[in-house]
């Protein structure tokens, strides 16, 4: 049995939201509140975290009341803004890139998006919820297929330096360019050189904008 894990679910299917809460339980977990919509997620986090409680984990559907749009993956990204600590994990019905990429904008620790097919699949399902709560990373196959594009080689990293694969190491961590100098004990710029190198070698251009670091963290975890 995996360790012990809290979790909050925010799924408006009551169905749904029961049997996640069966599958987790059934496993040893602890369900400590299931809400319908985003908002309601919001509300019982910080109210958890007021108590010093803070779960360890939220599993949200990405589309929620009322507008059935984005209102989960929001709920989602405010929350990890204000609690970094807390492991998400959303689900959808389709790869969503947007929202995808939204989540992964900051950091890529205790973050899991994968689609609501593989809930079917138990005990990988139950593992991925146990390894975001643990600041580990679950990201369906087929969301890091679409954000790569799926012709891009599996080898790509081969081209990188030593340096350069730590450097990208840190930065899947959702460290800064600042805290990867500090770790490495090497300067800013040295740092921003690799980082620029790094993108070059993975064929990212300026034209993706930010969503470089995004894309260059999910190569290093499909790696």
């Amino acid at each position: 049995m995996e360790d012990k894990v809290r979790v909050v679910i925010a799924e408006d299917s009551v169905l749904l939201r029961e049997g996640l809460t069966r599958l987790l339980t059934d496993r040893g977990h602890d369900v400590v509140a299931g809400v319908g919509d985003g908002n309601a997620l919001i509300k019982t986090i910080t109210e958890f975290a007021a108590q010093g409680d803070l779960p360890d984990v939220v599993v949200a559907d990405v589309r929620m009341p009322p507008t059935h749009t984005d209102e989960g993956v929001r709920a989602a990204v405010q929350l990890r803004k204000a609690h970094p600590e807390l492991g998400v994990l959303v689900l959808s019905q389709y790869v969503e890139e947007r929202y995808a990429t939204e989540l992964l904008a900051g950091s890529s620790r205790g973050v899991g998006y994968l689609l609501k097919d593989r809930v079917a699949e138990v005990r990988e399902f139950v593992d991925a919820v146990v390894r975001v709560a643990r600041g580990g990373t679950a990201l369906d196959p087929e969301v890091v297929a679409q954000l790569l594009g799926r012709s891009r080689k599996q080898d790509v990293l081969a081209g990188l330096t030593p340096r350069e694969r730590e450097v990208l190491g840190l930065m899947a961590e959702g460290r800064t360019n600042s805290a990867i100098a500090r770790q490495l004990v090497v300067s800013d710029g040295a740092v921003e050189k690799h980082v620029s190198n790094i993108f070059l070698k993975l064929g990212l251009s300026p034209s993706d904008g930010d969503h470089r670091r995004v894309l260059a963290v999910l190569t290093y975890l499909n790696s």
